[in-house]
Formats: structure tokens, C-alpha cells, sequence
């Protein structure tokens, strides 16, 4: 059989073969820079897909180098994610003075009191060793307007908004001839994304993996394309085969956006121990937190999760959360207590169990989608 085709509007509006997106991840809270690197966005992006930065975890002008760097690794269509937090985006861009990185034992002093007793408190209960990594001044998530000009500059051909709305970015984008996507968890959000002229929305349903809302996907996803029309939407939450494909593309779906399944691949970001947790993990065993970022995320469930819910704290706002969050996490991998460790992950994690190459995730994805279009339905549905 010769290579298959699985086309849809999605594919003439990026240029690529086939209508599926790795999500543009950001890091975890254990020292990867990011959980979707270049070379997940290449492979992605070579195999006919279209594979997306994930850039939360990079300075700005490290975000310039790797947009350079992929470009001179592959000449198909690419992305970058950005989190554009509200109250981030309207408050400006925070300034460096210069300094590059500040120990993150420095800035957990500044936390508030109740906070860091407890951080020290478990420390000490725990035994677990000093933190001794770096916080990066100039980040992408605090500097959203640089980084943003960066994309721009560099053309980037899909600027996606991981968190946030891309509306106040998007003419400036098209006229540098880029699209522009935004990801929502409701319906409410997909209409206002759609109305502030993105190109594409990604309807993100209750399973999936990082920051997430509470609308099941099979319940969002249709809403969604009703409510954005007659902007595209793609499916996320859930989707870690062809079968998710076929799903989200009978509901009016153009295409998806998949993301867990390819943090579990030998390109994926996560370190060793994040990969080995997603391959363990079964249907029933990730959860909703604020414990990470203070905004609802899933991740796999783990013993940090237990000592957050009895500490009896308050979720810190985003991103000061990510701080005391990362610092603990920290303690708790340079101790090698990997029960109290867990990656953002999706439900998807009990249908992965295995780790492969990107290029052959696509690949499996494409066959098992044309295999269930062409020969199974046919088979098994009558229709008149």
C-alpha cells in the first residue's frame, strides 16, 4: 500500500500533510527546559504533521535561537507556544536589570510566611537536601511582548497562545504573514478567540494534560465548532491514536492537538522519570491541581499531591505558585523520591505503553485514522 492521504482544511491552511499538532508543552518543575524541544517539533513537522515549541520555559532570546535553530533542521511549517497570562500581558513586560538568573532559594524567602514555613517544614520532616537551581530573569511567560516581536521578526508560520487570549496580537501577526491559534476549555472562550480573529482554536476538553478546564472532551469539542464557526477548530484532551483522530474529525474537528501521547515519545521533553510515570500510569491515575501553577492543571497523581491537600493552603496566583511548587519538586527529585513525582500528563497515559519516535507516532496515528475511514466503517456501518 502506498503512503496514505488524510487531508482537511487544516492541512491547506498550514501546508502540511496531516492534520495533527503536537502540542507546544512547556517544562515541568524538575530542570527540562521544555517538554516539546526542537527536536520533537522537527520530527513532528517531518513526518508531515506540524510540531510546536514549547517555549514557557525559555528566555527571549533563547526563544529567537531555537526558532533559528529548527529552521535549519527542517523547512516544513512549525510553531511556537507562548503563555499569555492576562493580567501578565496587561501589566507589561518585566524588567531584568541585567541579571540573568537568581537563585530560586533567594526568591522562595520571598514567598508568604505561612508558605514558606511549610515549604521548610517539610524539608526539614523530610530530610530532603538544599535547592540549588536557577531562576531565569527575562522568561518568556514574563516578557510576553518580546517575545512575541521575536516570533513575529523571525515569521514564525503559527503562533500559538498556550494560556491567554492571542487577540491583541493577531493583526500584527497576519500582516508578517503568520497564523495565529488560541486554546480554550469552554465554549464561552473559544467565541472569544474565534471573534478576536485567530485563525484557529483548539477546544481542549477536561482529560487532557497541563493547564485544562472542566468540559469533557466529547461534550466541548462539537460545541466548540458551533460556537467558533466559521473559525476552524481542532480537538484536544484525550487523543493519543487514530481513533481519537476519527473522533474529533466526526464532531466537525479539522484536525487535533495532541499532547501527552507525544511527551511520551523518544523526543518528547520529559526526563526518564516523567516518561516511566506516563507508561505506568493507568486511566484513573492523574488529577486536576492548583498545587503546580495555581491555574487548574492535570498531572500524574502522586504523594506531593497528598501533602499539598492536607497542608491547608491557599493556592499562591500564577506564577508565584510555580515557584514554591518547583522548589519543593526540586528537593524531591535531587532526593530520589520519584512517589512524590509526576509529570503533566493527560488521561490519556493508561493508552501509552510504550515510548516511540515522533515520526512513527504520526505515522501510526495516519494508518490506524485511514484504516478506520476506508475499511472499517464500511464493514461494520450500513448506511442508506
Amino acid at each position: 500500500m502506498g503512503k496514505r492521504i488524510l487531508r482537511t482544511k487544516l492541512c491547506d491552511i498550514l501546508g502540511i500533510e496531516y492534520p495533527i499538532l503536537s502540542a507546544g508543552m512547556g517544562p515541568s518543575l524538575i530542570g527540562e527546559t521544555t517538554g516539546a524541544p526542537v527536536e520533537l517539533v522537527v520530527a513532528v513537522s517531518e513526518a508531515g504533521g506540524l510540531g510546536v515549541l514549547g517555549a514557557a520555559g525559555y528566555t527571549v532570546d533563547e526563544l529567537r535561537e531555537k526558532i533559528r535553530e529548527i529552521r535549519k533542521l527542517t523547512d516544513k511549517p512549525f510553531g511556537v507556544d507562548l503563555l499569555l497570562p492576562g493580567q501578565i500581558v496587561r501589566a507589561g513586560d518585566q524588567e531584568t536589570d541585567g541579571q540573568q538568573e537568581i537563585p530560586l532559594s533567594e526568591i522562595i524567602k520571598t514567598l508568604p510566611k505561612e508558605h514558606y514555613d511549610w515549604m521548610m517544614r517539610i524539608k526539614k520532616e523530610m530530610d530532603l537536601p538544599d535547592i540549588d537551581i536557577q531562576y531565569k530573569t527575562g522568561s518568556t511567560v514574563m516578557r510576553p511582548h518580546a517575545s512575541i516581536k521575536v516570533c513575529i521578526e523571525e515569521k514564525v508560520p503559527l503562533f500559538c497562545s498556550g494560556l491567554g487570549n492571542p487577540g491583541f496580537m493577531v493583526e500584527e501577526a497576519h500582516a508578517a504573514g503568520m497564523k495565529v491559534l488560541g486554546i480554550s476549555g469552554n465554549t464561552r472562550n473559544a467565541k472569544r478567540i474565534a471573534r478576536a480573529g485567530a485563525d484557529l482554536v483548539v477546544a481542549q476538553g477536561h482529560e487532557a494534560g497541563g493547564h485544562t478546564g472542566r468540559i469533557g472532551s466529547m461534550a466541548l469539542w462539537p460545541q466548540a465548532v458551533d460556537t467558533a464557526a466559521p473559525t476552524p477548530v481542532l480537538a484536544a484532551g484525550g487523543i493519543g491514536d487514530g481513533r481519537g483522530l476519527v473522533a474529533a474529525l466526526a464532531v466537525g474537528c479539522v484536525g487535533v492537538w495532541v499532547g501527552t501521547r507525544f511527551l511520551a515519545s523518544v523526543e518528547g521533553g520529559a526526563m526518564d522519570i516523567q516518561k516511566e510515570a506516563i507508561l505506568k500510569a493507568r486511566d484513573e491515575d492523574t488529577r486536576r491541581t492548583l498545587l503546580y501553577t495555581g491555574k487548574t492543571s492535570r498531572a500524574t497523581y502522586n504523594k506531593f499531591h497528598v501533602l499539598w491537600e492536607t497542608s491547608g493552603l491557599e493556592p499562591l496566583p500564577f506564577p508565584t505558585q510555580v515557584l514554591l511548587a518547583s522548589a519543593i519538586v526540586e528537593m524531591f527529585n535531587k532526593a530520589e523520591k520519584k512517589e512524590y513525582i509526576g509529570p503533566f500528563a493527560g488521561q490519556v497515559s493508561g493508552l501509552i505503553t510504550e515510548i516511540k519516535p515522533a515520526a512513527e507516532i504520526v505515522q501510526d496515528m495516519v494508518e490506524e485514522a485511514a484504516d478506520i475511514l476506508t475499511r472499517i466503517f464500511p464493514e461494520k456501518i450500513i448506511v442508506k
